[in-house]
């Protein structure tokens, strides 16, 4: 099992976040175009699946905690429900639920690298 790093598994999941965030405000945007599919990225714990975790030198006596570059894909989201005559899969209220989702997560993210922070601070300082 290799070692995790926080605050990389955190900027990681910020990334994550700010993709989804994005495809979100696109969905809004784009709630009265016809024929638009609403568009949504795949759930964190697939782009940590693909993720390896490795150290990589980065200078010469130095080692550095670094993980590959996972793209996180965006799809088009599954629809269950009635497709409105101009083809629009945009379905505003799950679209403000996600938005609330994303920023929930934002501030857990936030909050943990926050008290990791703290907890390193009162090592070091002894």
């Amino acid at each position: 099992m290799e070692p995790v790093n926080l605050f990389d598994l955190a900027t990681r999941q910020s990334q994550w976040l700010a993709v989804r965030q994005t495809a979100i405000a696109g969905n809004v945007a784009n709630a009265n175009t016809p024929g638009y599919l609403a568009h949504d990225v795949e759930p964190f714990e697939r782009v940590l699946e693909r993720t390896t975790v490795s150290l990589n030198a980065t200078q010469q006596g130095h080692l550095g905690f670094g993980a590959s570059e996972a793209a996180f894909r965006t799809r088009a989201q599954e629809f269950d429900g009635a497709v409105m005559p101009s083809k629009n899969t945009v379905v505003m209220e799950t679209e403000l639920m996600k938005a609330g989702e994303v920023r929930r997560a934002f501030e857990l993210n936030t909050a943990i690298v926050k008290a990791f922070h703290g907890m390193l601070l009162a090592v070091s300082k002894g």
